[in-house]
Formats: C-alpha cells, sequence, structure tokens
C-alpha cells in the first residue's frame, strides 16, 4: 500500500514541529509521503528569539530549528521559497506560486499569522505594503532590515506596546537606539496585566531608557527626506535608504494627541492577525481564524489546521506552546499513532523576554482585589520594579502577575502547573520565602520535584532531564537535542543549566 500523502502548507514553527513529529512516529516515511511548502527563503526558524537576534545577544543561525539536510535526512519534500495560491478541495490540490501543483490526501494549514499594520495615514504605499523606513517585526528577514536601519544612536518608535513591541524596543534600546513606545492604551501589556502591573513595568522600561507615549495613537507617519527614495534594498545591502531618515531629519509619527516622535524607523509591532486567505477562498469555516475541533478538523475533514492560523476555543494565538501541543495531537492522528488523541487546549504563561526584566503572567491576571468570588493578593513596589499579585480559588493557583519576582514566580508556576493547594503562608509564597517542610520550592531547579515542569513549551520535566542525563546527554546543548528543552521560547534555560550543572557535581 502507497504511503498517505500529507501536505502541510506553512514552514513556521508549528509546520515545522508538526514535521518533527510526524516523522518522529514514522522515521522511514512508511505510512506517510510527506510535502511541506514554506514561503520563505531560509530553513525554519524560532520566531520567539527573534527579540534576542534584534537585541544582539542570538546570531540568526542560532534560531535555526532545522539544518540545510534535515529534509534529505528526514524524507520530506520540502518546497522552499514557494507559497500557496489555490486549494482545490475537489481534486485534492494545491495550486502553488512556482506554477506547480502538489496533490494530498490530507492538507494541514500552518499559514501563521500577518503582522497587522494599524490605520496610520501614509504608513503604507498604495499597495498597502509598509512605507519606507517602516517594518513590520515577524521575520528573520524584518530583523536583518531593523539592523540595518537603526544605527547605533538613531531614534526608534515602536508601534505597540504589546509582548513582542516591548521586547523589540528592549532589544533595540540595548544596541544604543534612543526608542520611543506608542501604545494606544493607557498601560502595557493590557491583555497579560492589570494596570498596577503594567504602571510598574513603564516605570522600569522608563529606567532603562525607554520613552513611552501611552494612551495615544499614531495618527500619521511623516517619511524624512530619504525615505522618499522607492529603491528599498535587501538585508544585506545597507540600510542607508532602508532605515528611513538621516540625522535631524523630522521623520517619524505625529500622534493623535498633536506631539511628535522623531524616527529614523518606525518598527510596527501592533498585533497579528491569522492568515486565512486561502481557508477562506476554499470555502473553509472562518472566523478571526481557521476553525477547528478537538481533532483539529476544519470544516473539510480532509484539512487540518494548527497554529496561529487556527481557532480553538481552548487556547490564544500567538504563543509557542498551543501550537506544539497541537502538532503532537496531529501527528499522533495523522500517523495513526494514536486516534484517540484530542487537543483540549492549553493554559497560557507569558514571559517577558527582555534583558534586566523577569515577568511572568498567568490565569487570571485581572480579576480585582475586592473580587469576593476569589482570595487576592497584591504587592507593589514600582521603586525596585516589583509587582506581585496572586489570585486563588479553593486555596489553588488560578493566576498571578510576578515582575521582578523570579523566585516566587518559579514556586508559584509550579502550584499553577500541578493544581495543588497552597500553604497558609500566602505572603510568604508571593515573596518567595522559605515555605514549610515538603512544600514544592522551586527557588533553585535543583530543590524541584520529579514531575515539576521545566520546560512549558515541550511540556519536558525535570525527571525527563535526569534521565537525558543518564542516557548520555552530559551538556545543555546534548539535554536540548534530547529532550528539546531550551528550543521554544528559551526562558527555561537558565533552569536547565542549573539541572545540568547540579547533575555534573553528582555523577
Amino acid at each position: 500500500m502507497s504511503p498517505h500523502r500529507i501536505v502541510v502548507l506553512g514552514y513556521g514553527m508549528a509546520g515545522a514541529r508538526l514535521a518533527d513529529e510526524i516523522r518522529r512516529r514514522d522515521p522511514a516515511g512508511e505510512r506517510v509521503a510527506l510535502t511541506v511548502v514554506g514561503d520563505e527563503p531560509e530553513p525554519a526558524y524560532n520566531r520567539v528569539l527573534l527579540s534576542a537576534v534584534v537585541a544582539g545577544t542570538m546570531r540568526p543561525e542560532a534560531v535555526r530549528l532545522h539544518e540545510p539536510d534535515w529534509a534529505h535526512r528526514n524524507r520530506v519534500d520540502l518546497r522552499l521559497g514557494v507559497g500557496a495560491l489555490r486549494i482545490d478541495r475537489e481534486r485534492r490540490t494545491v495550486e502553488l506560486t512556482d506554477g506547480s501543483t502538489v496533490d494530498y490526501d490530507t492538507l494541514v494549514l500552518a499559514t501563521g499569522a500577518r503582522p497587522w499594520l494599524p490605520p496610520v495615514e501614509d504608513l503604507c504605499d498604495e499597495a498597502g505594503d509598509p512605507a519606507p523606513g517602516v517594518v513590520p517585526f515577524r521575520t528573520l528577514e524584518d530583523c536583518a532590515r531593523i539592523l540595518d536601519a537603526a544605527r547605533v544612536g538613531a531614534p526608534v518608535a515602536v508601534l505597540g506596546g504589546g509582548l513582542l513591541g516591548l521586547e523589540a524596543a528592549r532589544g533595540l534600546a540595548g544596541r544604543g537606539n534612543l526608542v520611543t513606545v506608542v501604545h494606544p492604551v493607557g498601560h502595557l501589556m493590557e491583555r497579560q496585566l492589570d494596570p498596577g502591573a503594567g504602571r510598574v513595568l513603564a516605570r522600569t522600561l522608563g529606567g532603562l531608557g525607554i520613552d513611552l507615549r501611552l494612551g495615544v495613537t499614531a495618527a500619521r507617519y511623516l517619511a524624512g527626506p530619504t525615505t522618499t527614495s522607492e529603491h528599498r534594498p535587501s538585508p544585506g545591502e545597507g540600510g542607508a535608504e532602508l532605515g528611513g531618515v538621516g540625522p535631524g531629519s523630522a521623520g517619524g509619527l505625529k500622534l493623535d494627541d498633536g506631539s511628535h516622535v522623531q524616527a529614523d524607523l518606525v518598527v510596527v509591532a501592533a498585533g497579528v492577525r491569522a492568515d486565512t486567505a486561502l481557508a477562506e477562498a476554499a470555502g473553509l469555516a472562518v472566523d478571526r481564524g481557521v476553525l477547528v475541533d478537538d481533532a483539529l478538523r476544519t470544516s473539510d475533514g480532509r484539512i487540518f489546521a494548527l497554529g496561529d492560523c487556527a481557532r480553538h476555543p481552548g487556547t490564544v494565538s500567538g504563543l509557542v506552546q498551543p501550537a506544539w501541543e497541537q502538532a503532537e495531537v496531529l501527528a499522533d492522528l495523522l500517523t495513526g499513532t494514536d486516534t484517540a488523541a484530542r487537543y483540549r487546549g492549553t493554559p497560557v504563561l507569558t514571559r517577558l523576554k527582555a534583558r534586566d526584566i523577569d515577568l511572568a503572567a498567568f490565569g487570571e491576571t485581572h480579576t480585582e482585589v475586592a473580587d469576593e468570588t476569589a482570595e487576592v493578593l497584591c504587592l507593589t513596589d514600582p521603586t525596585r520594579g516589583r509587582y506581585a499579585k496572586l489570585v486563588l480559588r479553593e486555596g489553588r493557583v488560578t493566576g498571578a502577575i510576578l515582575l521582578g519576582a523570579p523566585d516566587a514566580a518559579a514556586t508559584v508556576t509550579q502550584f499553577y502547573d500541578r493544581g495543588t493547594v497552597v500553604p497558609e503562608d500566602r505572603l510568604g509564597l508571593l515573596l518567595g520565602r522559605a515555605l514549610p517542610t515538603g512544600t514544592p520550592v522551586a527557588a533553585s531547579p535543583v530543590d524541584l520535584p520529579a514531575s515539576a515542569v521545566v520546560c512549558r513549551c515541550n511540556s519536558v520535566n525535570k525527571g525527563r532531564l535526569v534521565d537525558a542525563w543518564r542516557a548520555g546527554a552530559t551538556s545543555v546543548p546534548e539535554l536540548a537535542a534530547a529532550t528539546r528543552a531550551t528550543t521554544g521560547c528559551g526562558s527555561c534555560a537558565d533552569a536547565v543549566c542549573g539541572i545540568a550543572d547540579w547533575l555534573a557535581t553528582t555523577a
């Protein structure tokens, strides 16, 4: 019997992980003939770590998910630099931008999301593309364009005070740019933080040299003298025209309060929208994403979707952990490994990956202290950049915001993951103080129980890391290769290093 033909449209983090999971279950390609179509020219990379590329702490090649020979080694028909034009559901074919077609038995949409460009006058050209001097922050190519343009000391405006915008702003400020963040809401990261936490975070960022314009919107983009050129160089060509304007120009943003933000470059990180164009054109059910059930099936039983392009009621888009959990479920289903596998949703934990800032937020972050249906503790110390909020129901953690409190964050996260009752000393828990005997203190990764999740993106617990070490993975890179820990958002790197150091001393 010939292998089942599976075509994956999209070679981002979701599509690449799905391909890995399929080949993990069918390494010889006996059950599945796998084709992956990606519209970017380079191998898959970790989009979550792009802020580290902008900050200069990671090189572009360090964020790769696959090496150039990955497809050959894994019997995958990989089409790079090629997009999908049209899905013919009746014939079960996909028409590609290079003029070819590919047949499928099962089709998977992993088309991700597109950056949203806010309706700011002159921000886009007549074709709807970003104007010269404006760069969205979404791809590795975007990083190259930003770094070409953002010369040291040049003023840069960032549109968007959400997670991605703040990571970009901190990275650029760390490189020596004069950064201004423009955000239409009165406090930062309003999806994840309450106003109190937003204010403390704003004060912390201000102390790091980042100017914030909150509660205002950009009304008009003002191109400087050299941004009027129609020439748009490639990432390696140099940033004179791309970066926008020269020193002392009047380019930048006019805000709706009449003020002006000078900028040689405008980085747009104002959110994303699910890329559903193919699905809509094919007649699939779409509502702010391709609608999927617990088996990740669309309204066509032969077509599945995962990642940022999909909409499942149990999670939110824009985070890596849900996409990778979906990839495991879908690989089980498509290879026949576990036909009962279902995706039930992912509890979301947000971490701000920015130097000198330690922030974790999860669950019910907007529950008020005055809410009589929950037990809510809140401590604020703006001078030292600390804010801690804990939400409990029936003695269990249902939400938290922990800014500048890494010890408490580690312990509270473990209670949240395990769903266990917290100790009576709530204040001690929130402050990260010593807890009663038997409590799973997590101030040091060595103290974690074997069942404690270390890498949330890949669901790797401490016990699995210990097992991998004993099996011969005796360095952090080898542990990453064996378990995938640290390969997601990267926030668990310190914990994995701590466990590796402890194992080395006890071997």
